[in-house]
């Protein structure tokens, strides 16, 4: 394979390490979902890589000249929809700049290399790692030991971007952490794993109301670093990777939603 890849090439190359078959259970329609005008042919150029697939990264991406978005969330979630109203500007966004786009979910979270969950703890030097957590009996998050002990507050400034601040940090546990488990997005309902797993703290996007008295009597510290946020470690990690191992020209599109 060389640096020039068209778009098959190119979710060829994706998958040969994101490994959608492996996920049957996620509903999200991995890999390619909207193809250019020559998907054998046409030579990609310049990838964009973005958590969302919206009509603002896509014009955001075809401003930038991409061939290509590359996100974690994209356009379907296991169901048929109308292609109307702010749908259809959606991918009309997409197919008016002849962008293509490429998205992978469940795949991109848990992938011990770039994804979003072993990426960020690579971030905080975790040890000895094991898979954590599972949902649609597919294996999610990793769990592990810091390098040594800290606050809540330290480890949500490690876990995140510099600069980026966590939704909510509910310090309900030991003063200092030693295990953590890690699931991105909006998985905060599945604290009652990290508790299971006996677990010092819980990193995660999103932590729900309904949950909060449930992690204050199980005495779990919880980091909600925002969905946006904790995912968009795993894009960057194939961003780079894309760029050093093939040479293509890439870039990050910032689009934060606070949440």
């Amino acid at each position: 394979m060389g640096n020039k890849m068209n778009l098959i090439e190119l979710d060829e190359y994706l998958n040969s390490f994101l490994k959608k078959e492996n996920f049957p259970s996620d509903p999200s329609l991995n890999g390619i979902q909207i193809q250019n005008d020559a998907p054998r042919t046409k030579q990609i150029k310049r990838v964009a890589f973005a958590v969302d697939a919206s009509e603002d990264t896509a014009l955001a991406a075809a401003e930038k000249s991409a061939d290509v978005l590359f996100v974690h969330h994209g356009l379907f979630w296991g169901g048929c929809q109308t292609l109307t109203g702010n749908f259809y500007r959606r991918i009309s966004a997409f197919m008016k700049n002849n962008i293509a786009l490429i998205a992978y979910h469940i795949p991109l979270d848990a992938n011990t290399e770039t994804g979003n969950n072993y990426g960020t703890a690579a971030r905080l030097g975790l040890t000895d790692t094991e898979p954590f957590g599972t949902w649609r009996g597919m294996s999610l998050g990793v769990k592990g030991l810091l390098p040594a002990p800290m606050s809540a507050e330290e480890l949500a400034e490690k876990a995140l971007r510099p600069g980026r601040q966590p939704v909510s940090v509910l310090n309900f546990g030991k003063d200092l952490i030693n295990s953590v488990g890690i699931i991105s997005g909006g998985a905060g309902d599945d604290v009652d794993q990290a508790v299971a797993a006996g677990l010092d703290a819980f990193i995660t996007g999103e932590f729900p109301h309904s949950q909060y008295h449930f992690a204050k009597e199980e005495k779990i510290t919880v980091i909600a670093g925002g969905h946006y946020e904790t995912e968009t470690v795993g894009v960057n990690l194939v961003m780079e990777k894309l760029r050093k191992e093939t040479g293509t020209e890439c870039l990050f599109i910032d689009f934060p939603t606070s949440l």
